[in-house]
């Protein structure tokens, strides 16, 4: 269970996405924003990708065999600690061990949870380190996105919610589909 991402930065800036709306002035900037978050949030459950590198803090029951982590792609595991209640009980650095694919999946085998009732994993995942590193297509998705939310706020839903094609052709290289999310190795 995610307990905890990080905000980070966006692929697109406001400046960029009003040029992209025709929109002038600044009164107009928390709504962009907004948008700007919805397709985000619409890119990343479409490619099953986080964008931007940032951290992620999930809580798991500790058990036999793997544990994959839930966002992908993974960079790096900063952190594996036993939770005894709330209090935590650190794990050494021996006691757990993780493979990360070429694709980002990660899993985490812990050897020896101790009296933990459940892990906490810290761990960076995403695309790029900074917004200038993520894919040009992804990022002219997202821009088309929001061009998208913001034709359609007083639409009441009528386009079904489905990603529109042009944005799905430039997203689709990305997408990344698992056959399950509890996949045991």
């Amino acid at each position: 269970m995610i307990v905890g991402i990080d905000k980070g930065a966006a692929p697109v800036g406001v400046a960029e996405a009003k040029a992209w709306l025709r929109l002038g002035g600044p009164q107009d900037d928390a709504v962009v924003a907004g948008l700007i978050r919805s397709a985000v949030d619409l890119c990343e459950a479409f490619t099953g990708q986080m964008l931007i590198a940032r951290t992620v803090t999930e809580e798991v029951p500790p058990r036999a065999g793997a544990i994959v982590l839930a966002k992908r792609p993974v960079v790096a595991i900063e952190a594996v600690t036993g939770l005894v209640g709330e209090e935590e009980a650190p794990l050494g650095a021996e006691a757990w061990r993780v493979a990360i694919d070429r694709d980002g999946m990660a899993r985490l085998w812990v050897d020896d949870p101790g009296d933990a009732q459940r892990l906490r994993v810290v761990y960076r995942a995403g695309l790029a380190a900074e917004a200038n590193g993520v894919p040009e297509a992804i990022r002219q998705g997202v821009a088309r996105m929001i061009q998208h939310l913001h034709g359609a706020r007083d639409d009441d839903g009528k386009d079904g919610g489905e990603v529109p094609a042009i944005i799905a052709a430039l997203w689709q290289p990305w997408r990344r589909i698992g056959l399950g999310a509890d996949v045991r190795r």
